[in-house]
């Protein structure tokens, strides 16, 4: 049983947060290497918590965070480990590890991020297409109470369970996450209307697309780090399609190409 080793002021966190709320997820500690006032506060839930925590040099943390993607490795001085206990949260992973395991693989991944879809009902939704057609990650962000949307009962009974299967990373940054699956060979498809028609599109082996909400669509910044943006041809009266529904008609398309390539 590895160790996580984990980063940001937010992400640890969140993660002391879960640990203490539900146990998800074994601590091992907190290594910290200089104070201020988020360090402190972090120390603080984690004595709460009861995890233990020591004073390092920067240097011990410099090696804990080496086998980090670049981006990741900008500990700011605090440096949680944990490991996973096997019993809560299973299919919930961390995103830099997954992308680390991931990216040298020829294996075909479909990578899911959601931007700013928070109705519990389409979440579930999108996880169930998510467990149908083999997505192999779906990303959302940490903002807007994410974790706690995935913990909803609305969210399960939508996905008829899928949210207890389908392998979720919630993240801090989106704008970063796609970065980080562009440098690892990911080309990255936007749903949006205006895109090429999703019957034209020839779907890369490694392939992330990026659903934004039904109101706003895509944000900007994220928009921009897009290789391409795709749309679905319709005939309606009304504006589009509902997110989960789209999400389900994008993940087929991708699906049913990866079997003709396999």
């Amino acid at each position: 049983m590895g160790s996580k080793v984990i980063t940001g002021f937010h992400a640890i966190e969140e993660k002391i947060r879960r640990f203490s709320e539900s146990g998800e997820g074994k601590a091992i500690s907190l290594k910290v290497s200089k104070t201020g006032p988020r360090v402190k506060k972090i120390l603080e839930a984690a004595k709460s918590a009861g995890i233990p925590f020591e004073s390092v040099d920067s240097k011990t943390l410099d090696s804990l965070v080496q086998s980090l993607p670049q981006t990741a490795r900008d500990h700011r001085g605090i440096v949680l480990e944990m490991e996973s206990d096997g019993k809560k949260g299973g299919n919930s992973v961390e995103f830099d590890i997954w992308l680390r395991e991931k990216q040298d693989g020829e294996e075909t991944l479909t990578v899911l991020i959601l931007d700013s879809i928070t109705d519990p009902h389409n979440v579930g939704a999108i996880l169930r297409s998510c467990d149908q057609f083999g997505v192999s990650l779906a990303v959302l962000p940490s903002r807007r109470g994410a974790g706690d949307i995935l913990e909803n009962e609305t969210v399960a009974r939508s996905s008829a369970g899928a949210s207890a299967h389908v392998p979720v990373a919630v993240v801090t940054n989106l704008v970063r996450s796609v970065q980080l699956l562009k440098e690892a060979g990911f080309w990255v498809y936007g749903a949006d209307a205006g895109g090429k028609s999703v019957q034209k599109v020839e779907f890369a082996q490694k392939s992330a697309i990026v659903m934004g909400s039904e109101g706003n669509g895509i944000a900007k910044l994220l928009e921009e780090q897009c290789d391409q943006i795709v749309s679905i041809p319709t005939c309606g009266k009304i504006d589009s399609l509902n997110v989960s529904v789209a999400a389900g008609i994008l993940l087929y398309e991708r699906h049913r190409q990866s079997l003709l390539e396999n």
